[in-house]
């Protein structure tokens, strides 16, 4: 499918350009899906972070903004200022996968804008100045505003975000629970099988993760 061509493309990503002026261009690709509840948006962040070499997984619901980017912590002992790396400083030069998107404060999806498009975070608190990079792919799964995809709204009715987040993705995919009947029993009789420790059918040709783990290497 399209989605799975996108995150091999993330996990992949592109090259970095140096402009004439200065100014970089980020060759990591940021990807949201945002669809219905029971689409497998969560297996796929969790695919993701096993088979890219360096991830972080996170969700938007228990997170903060100094949780994603960085923050200033005092020692308790000596009484000194050091930062400490929040979940993209720490994905620098792989990816991040944030579950439950929507889920998060306002306040805090605008405090990763500078880390998603100039991939750094600068910081100026209690005597530290410096700049962190954050040289991250996002991966982001979210739900519609009204729990499920609404046809009968447009699509800037049905995703709760502002255009400055959303323009900050590369590639939007709107994904929805389509009833099939054929096709709900054949994921129905997947995960019976997953759960009743029955053997999974392989697919031909299909990768194992530690070969494709250490492909994307």
């Amino acid at each position: 499918t399209d989605i799975k061509k996108a995150l091999c493309c993330q996990l992949f990503c592109g090259s970095r350009k140096l402009l004439p002026d200065g100014g970089r261009l980020r060759g990591d690709i940021n990807v949201l899906m945002l669809g219905d509840p029971s689409t497998a948006k969560s297996q796929l962040l969790k695919f993701i972070e096993k088979v890219a070499p360096i991830s972080v997984y996170t969700s938007g619901k228990g997170s903060s903004a100094a949780g994603l980017t960085a923050s200033v912590v005092k020692d308790a002992n000596s009484g000194e200022f050091y930062l400490e790396g929040g979940a993209m400083v720490l994905a620098d030069g792989g990816i991040v996968c944030i579950d439950e998107f929507d889920k998060m404060r306002p306040e805090d999806r605008v405090a990763i804008h500078e880390a998603m498009e100039q991939q750094t975070i600068s910081i100026a608190k209690a005597g530290i100045t410096t700049m962190l990079n954050t040289r991250t792919a996002v991966l982001a799964a979210a739900n519609p505003t009204f729990g499920r995809y609404d046809d009968m709204r447009s699509a800037v009715d049905n995703i709760d975000f502002q255009s400055t987040i959303l323009s900050r993705f590369d590639l939007i995919f709107i994904i929805r629970d389509a009833r099939n009947e054929e096709r709900d029993q054949r994921i129905a009789r997947h995960v019976m099988s997953l759960h009743s420790g029955s053997s999974v059918q392989q697919v031909e040709g299909e990768i194992d993760l530690n070969t494709m783990r250490r492909y994307i290497c």
